[in-house]
């Protein structure tokens, strides 16, 4: 198993960044004629949190690649044996072909108004339908998703820590993305957060 998964990780977040993220950038951006990549490199809090959160996809994809191809580092990373089940590994593999698939089909939903960030300039429309019905933010349940996955498949002390960083600063940035949404549509976002969950479910 490990074998394949030196080869399916690094595969597998270049296709998640690639198609999920880079490519569908690029396909709104020639859409609206401006890069929807909008994060901010000032010194503010919503800054700071965009700045953190590269680092960590940054730091989780050098990981990935230290995992596929210096294997004998893998100690290094303080494994969790107890958990390091083939059966947990295939759980995690489960999740992350979830995730990819989910994050997709959620942003396919989101047409236009798909943004990297918080676009102050132009008021995008409030999507509410397809995956948006079940969650408000389903991006980033898929994100999580694909967070939990990792650790699954290689569960030790680094990619446990990802998934801490990665869910802390998913839930900081949602909740800027939401005061936002709140003073850009008003009433109609509150109105949405009344029916539909942050995540998904009951959360």
């Amino acid at each position: 198993m490990n074998e394949f998964l030196r080869i399916f990780l690094p595969t597998y977040f270049i296709v998640y960044f690639g198609i999920a993220f880079v490519a569908k950038s690029v396909i709104v951006a020639k859409r609206i004629g401006k890069n929807p990549l909008v994060l901010p490199k000032d010194d503010s809090a919503y800054g700071l949190i965009g700045f953190y959160f590269k680092l960590t996809m940054i730091f989780m994809f050098v990981y990935v690649l230290l995992f596929a191809f210096v294997p004998t580092i893998y100690e290094y990373f303080l494994p969790i044996k107890q958990i390091e089940t083939l059966t947990i590994k295939y759980v995690g593999l489960g999740l992350l072909a979830f995730a990819l698939i989910w994050t997709i089909i959620a942003q396919g939903h989101m047409k236009n108004s798909w943004r990297i960030g918080i676009d102050k300039e132009t008021k995008t429309e409030l999507i509410t339908a397809g995956l948006f019905q079940l969650s408000r933010n389903p991006i980033f349940f898929g994100m999580i998703i694909s967070l939990v996955g990792l650790f699954l498949t290689t569960p030790n002390a680094f990619t446990g820590l990802f998934l801490i960083l990665g869910y802390v600063l998913i839930q900081v940035q949602i909740r800027l993305e939401e005061e936002f949404l709140i003073t850009q549509h008003g009433q109609k976002y509150k109105d949405y957060k009344q029916k539909v969950r942050r995540l998904i479910c009951y959360y």
